[in-house]
C-alpha cells in the first residue's frame, strides 16, 4: 500500500510551491486591505490603486488558493471562513518582515524581543528578567507592551508580539488555524491590603462578607486582576464591592492604600518590592485566601520563533523550577 503520509507530504510541498510562486508581498497587503476596509474601494483608496486593479489582483489571489477568499454583496466583501484564516495568516507574515525589517535596520543590527504582560507582571516580576535578558547579549533590544490581557493576546495573534508573560486568560478568542501554546513559570501570590489605621489590619482572621462593605482600590473591569476579585467575592456568595478607585497599576494600587483611600489586593511581589510604602499598609489577613494565579508564557504554537529561546533562557534565572506544561490553551479550556 502507498504510504499516505508521504503522499500528503508531496502534496503539501507541492501547495507550497504553487502559492510561493505566485503570491508576492502586496498581495498579502491586498488581503489585509480589503478585510479591514470591507470593500475594493476602502482598500484601493489605502493601496493607491484603482479598484479594477485591485479586482484583478484580487482574483490573481484566489485563483492562487484555488478557492474564493471574500463573499460578495451590496454591503461589500467579507471573508469566508478559509479567507479568515489567509487573511490572518498574510497579517501575521508582514508583521514579521516589519519586524526583521526593523532589527537589521539599526546599526549594528540587532534582536528585537517583544514581550507583552499585565501591569503586575511588568513591574514585579519582568525588570530581573529583562536584566538577566540584555546582559547575556549586547546584541538584543526589548519592547514591552504593558497592557490588559485581553489586547495582549490580540497583538499576539496579529503578529506584533512573540510572546506573553501572564497569567491564564478565562476567555481566549478564537484563534482559528493559530493555537496559543503555554509554558507554566510559576504561581503569583495576591495579599488583601490595607491602610496601616485600618481596624481590620489588626484582626487576626477577616471573612469576606466584612471586606465587602469597605472601600476597595480595583484593577479595570476588564483586567485579570479585578475579574479574580469578583471570582472570590462571588465564590463566596456575594456581590463584588464597586471600587471608589479604578486603577490598574499595582503599584499605584499600593500608593493609594497608604494614602488612606481603601483596600486592595496587590501581588505579593508589589508588596515586597514597595519599601516606602511598606511601613504604611498591612495585609489583613483573609480567609479564605485568595488562590494563587498561575503565570505563564504563552505563544503562537507556529511559526517557530527563534527568539523565544532569549526569552526562555533568562525566565529559567527568575523563576522558581516548575514542571513545563506545553499545551494548547484551547484543550487547557476544554478540561
Amino acid at each position: 500500500m502507498p504510504d499516505t503520509a508521504a503522499a500528503a507530504d508531496v502534496a503539501a510541498g507541492a501547495d507550497l510551491r504553487r502559492l510561493v510562486a505566485r503570491l508576492r508581498f502586496r498581495h498579502l497587503q491586498l488581503l489585509v486591505a480589503v478585510e479591514r476596509g470591507g470593500s475594493l474601494r476602502a482598500a484601493a483608496g489605502v493601496l493607491h490603486l484603482t479598484q479594477p486593479a485591485l479586482s484583478k489582483a484580487l482574483g490573481e489571489v484566489e485563483a492562487a488558493f484555488g478557492f474564493a477568499l471574500f463573499t460578495r454583496s451590496a454591503r461589500g466583501l467579507a471573508p469566508t471562513p478559509r479567507g479568515e484564516l489567509v487573511v490572518r495568516g498574510a497579517a501575521l507574515l508582514l508583521a514579521e518582515l516589519a519586524h526583521l525589517g526593523e532589527e537589521v535596520a539599526a546599526e549594528p543590527s540587532v534582536t528585537v524581543l517583544r514581550v507583552g504582560a499585565p501591569p503586575f507582571v511588568a513591574q514585579g516580576y519582568l525588570p530581573q528578567v529583562f536584566e538577566r535578558l540584555v546582559a547575556a547579549s549586547a546584541g538584543v533590544r526589548v519592547q514591552l507592551m504593558e497592557e490588559r490581557v485581553p489586547l495582549l493576546v490580540q497583538a499576539l495573534l496579529q503578529g506584533r508580539l512573540d510572546a506573553l508573560v501572564t497569567s491564564y486568560p478565562t476567555e481566549m478568542p478564537e484563534a482559528a488555524g493559530q493555537p496559543l501554546l503555554y509554558e507554566k513559570l510559576f504561581d503569583a501570590d495576591f495579599t488583601v491590603i490595607a491602610p496601616a489605621a485600618h481596624p481590620l489590619a489588626r484582626l487576626r482572621q477577616v471573612g469576606w462578607e466584612r471586606l465587602a462593605a469597605e472601600r476597595w482600590i480595583m484593577p479595570a473591569p476588564s483586567s485579570m486582576v479585578r475579574r479574580m476579585m469578583e471570582d472570590v467575592f462571588r465564590r463566596a456568595g456575594l456581590i463584588a464591592p464597586v471600587p471608589v478607585i479604578e486603577s490598574t497599576s499595582p503599584v499605584t494600587n499600593l500608593r493609594l492604600v497608604a494614602a488612606g483611600l481603601g483596600l486592595s489586593a496587590v501581588p505579593g511581589a508589589t508588596l515586597r518590592a514597595g519599601d516606602a510604602e511598606r511601613a504604611q499598609v498591612r495585609r489583613v489577613r483573609v480567609h479564605p485566601e485568595i488562590s494563587p494565579n498561575p503565570v505563564a508564557l504563552i505563544y503562537r504554537a507556529a511559526p517557530p520563533n527563534p527568539r523565544l529561546a532569549l526569552l526562555r533562557e533568562a525566565l529559567a534565572c527568575q523563576t522558581k523550577p516548575t514542571t513545563k506544561r506545553r499545551t494548547s490553551l484551547a484543550r487547557k479550556r476544554e478540561r
